[in-house]
């Protein structure tokens, strides 16, 4: 939350929410922009975002090392989500990386 103190801070937010709550925010208009481009994911791949975006709201990022931790290890770490997102995986989590934290 320091982050947003901070950007609240210096101008660059009007409203001090949480950050939690902005990555919260960001990720569903993030779902609601890909839905509209005509992406849809499957229930599955709906879950493995959210631990996507639950891991970035709390480490500010998520790189592929951070598949071989709980709890993407124990689901099959990154193997399973390139079984799940395909060639794409990797626009994906730069995506998520930059439309969450920035």
């Amino acid at each position: 939350d320091i982050i947003s103190l901070v950007k609240y801070a210096a101008g660059q937010s009007e409203v001090l929410n949480s950050f939690a709550e902005t990555v919260d925010e960001r990720f569903n208009n993030w779902l609601v922009t890909q839905q509209r481009t005509g992406r849809v994911f499957s229930e599955e791949q709906i879950k493995w975002l959210k631990m996507i975006k639950e891991h970035i709201a709390t480490s500010l990022e998520m790189s592929m090392e951070d598949f071989e931790l709980a709890p993407f290890y124990e689901k099959g770490g990154s193997v399973k989500a390139f079984q799940l997102f395909g060639n794409d995986f990797k626009n994906i989590l730069y995506q998520l990386n930059d439309t969450l934290v920035i």
